[in-house]
């Protein structure tokens, strides 16, 4: 009977270890099932932190489109006035989520510099994840000249009634935040994508 006993507790220790997985991937399933609910819906933002190298947010409209939603993924355009270029891909991984930034000229062809951000590292919370910048994207800033980036991390939060976009590096911290408390009129497509 002791046998036994020891052997159900065994058993007892490697179920307790599976809810720390769980949540790592409830965690994530959750922060991107919070986003998805706003599909279809447009926010207005604001910029709340920044420097000089964000001057060409200023006195423009900021809005996300959370506009193409599927099971694992979610494409946000955010457009800064007339500047309809950029585009998030938030993506479910077998490791985590990946975030990516579309970049396209007016006529629709790739910007040199494209498709760049990175992967989650941690579990992370249901309101908040961070993507410290892919080998991949180092590379591509390394090419264009753009070797100040090459530390980036993204940060995405949500809650109730705010989405927040923000881009830390060493003296850089941007940061737009997002009224879900008043969906706005649809924007136009983004450039390079299906109207």
């Amino acid at each position: 009977m002791k046998f036994i006993y020891k052997n159900l507790s065994l058993v007892g220790l490697s179920l307790f270890a599976l809810p720390s997985f769980a949540n790592t991937v409830s965690a994530q399933d959750d922060f991107f099932a919070q986003l998805a609910r706003h599909c279809g819906q447009a926010f207005a933002g604001k910029v709340v932190s920044g420097d000089s190298a964000d001057s060409a947010f200023s006195g423009k409209s900021l809005v996300m489109h959370v506009r193409e939603c599927s099971a694992t993924e979610l494409k946000i355009p955010f457009h800064v006035g007339d500047d309809h270029s950029r585009t998030w891909v938030l993506t479910k991984t077998a490791q985590g989520l990946r975030l990516k930034h579309d970049h396209r000229h007016q006529d629709g062809t790739a910007d040199a510099v494209t498709m760049y951000g990175g992967d989650t590292l941690n579990a992370g919370t249901a309101q908040q994840q961070s993507f410290p910048i892919d080998k991949e994207s180092i590379d591509n800033f390394i090419k264009n000249g753009l070797t100040q980036s090459v530390t980036n991390v993204w940060h995405m939060h949500i809650n109730a009634t705010v989405f927040s976009y923000q881009l830390t590096r060493e003296q850089r911290n941007f940061k737009v935040d997002f009224d879900l408390t008043q969906p706005q009129p649809l924007p136009p497509a983004p450039w390079g994508h299906p109207l």
